[in-house]
């Protein structure tokens, strides 16, 4: 037996893109996951390698990867065919797991930890489900009966969070909803609900929604405590978002820039961000181009690899080459990385985590390579 020295970026791109096979009769992949369906991090596992987050495939996209998880009686190890690559550690099952509210629901109807976020999809359906403006990545009404309430009240996530809180240590709430209408996008709705979270335990928090239709709506969601928005276009290139999210497309590439430059206005430069989901037959230099102009006016793309989930109209996708993700995350990375932008800044959401995103590895890349070329500059200066 050897242990792998693979550099962390490529280890993390191919693991997102490959997936993982768990290698263990006594460990049900579901065990790992934090949700079958839905509209957030979807039939994926949730592990810590290197000292980095990630969620990465572990069912049907895995089935032929070279990766294996095998869990140990001292934890998990990641191995690349007869190779050890290293330990992963695996999140314990969460406390609220197992806590009810007082009309009897279990939490984990309500919101799930995504390692030390906890989130919730607050109202689980979309004007745009079953129709031809449906996004074809999304499974936000495939998470339906026994696994979760269809409407999240803002007393249920209130006592949810401050339990996430206490007893395992949430340091941050994402909120993410369908588009409920076609005037706010559910952003009222969604906003009331992290005022309750705000006034039950302070936990800072990122709420996601369409972009509304009164810009104005931007501001009252601030006034109700709001950390951090996530407005997500998901590609810059406008072929493949009229294809992919049709109902987005209604709004074009320059309706979420505007949106965009107003919400920076309101929340702040990096409080403000958009997925940018890679795989889905986009132009690079039209992803490039865009993330630039994103980042320039203060906006942090949060770019992902396509992790098609069962169910969805893309279920049937290929994820994205690693090489290509790799060179998207090294070339957004720069990018961020000259505008003095960095995930760590981020208030709360999912550039905070960066589980879903091998960005954050690419950041520290370059956090490396300018702390050497300080130093370097100090000394021509001795």
């Amino acid at each position: 037996m050897s242990t792998l020295a693979l550099d962390d970026r490529r280890l993390l791109v191919e693991l997102q893109s490959l997936g993982v096979r768990v290698d263990d009769a006594r460990t049900n992949p579901t065990e790992l996951q934090g949700r079958r369906g839905g509209a957030g991090p979807s039939d994926l596992g949730f592990m810590w390698i290197r000292g980095l987050p990630l969620t990465v495939p572990l069912h049907d996209l895995a089935a032929r990867s070279p990766y294996t998880l095998r869990i140990t009686d001292a934890g998990g190890e990641l191995w690349l065919g007869d190779d050890l690559v290293g330990p992963a550690v695996l999140p314990p099952r969460p406390k609220i797991y197992d806590m009810v509210t007082k009309d009897g629901i279990p939490y984990w109807k309500i919101a799930l930890l995504h390692l030390d976020s906890i989130a919730s999809t607050v109202v689980q359906r979309c004007i745009y489900w079953g129709t031809h403006e449906q996004c074809h990545f999304c499974g936000i009404e495939l998470t339906r009966g026994e696994r979760t309430i269809p409407v999240k009240t803002p007393e249920q996530l209130a006592e949810v969070a401050a339990a996430a809180k206490e007893h395992d240590g949430a340091v941050d709430v994402t909120l993410t909803t369908g588009s409920v209408n076609r005037t706010d996008r559910g952003a009222l709705y969604i906003s009331r609900c992290a005022a309750a979270i705000k006034d039950a335990c302070g936990l800072p928090v990122q709420v996601q929604f369409e972009p509304p239709d009164d810009l104005s709506v931007l501001e009252e969601v601030r006034r109700a405590g709001v950390d951090a928005v996530g407005i997500h276009m998901e590609t810059f290139d406008p072929e493949v978002l009229a294809r992919i999210a049709p109902g987005k497309a209604a709004l074009g590439v320059e309706g979420y820039f505007r949106t965009w430059e107003r919400a920076v206005e309101v929340f702040g430069r990096g409080s403000v961000t958009t997925y940018v989901i890679l795989g889905m037959g986009e132009r690079p230099e039209l992803i490039e181009e865009g993330c630039r102009r994103a980042i320039a006016m203060g906006v942090y793309p949060f770019v992902v690899p396509l992790k098609p989930v069962a169910g969805t109209l893309l279920e049937d996708a290929t994820p994205p080459d690693a090489d290509y993700v790799a060179s998207i995350y090294r070339s957004v990375s720069e990018m961020l990385a000259e505008a003095g932008m960095d995930h760590m800044d981020a208030k709360a959401g999912c550039a905070r985590c960066q589980a879903c995103s091998g960005l954050s590895a690419w950041e520290r890349l370059f956090r490396k390579e300018q702390v050497r070329e300080i130093a370097r500059q100090l000394d021509d200066n001795r």
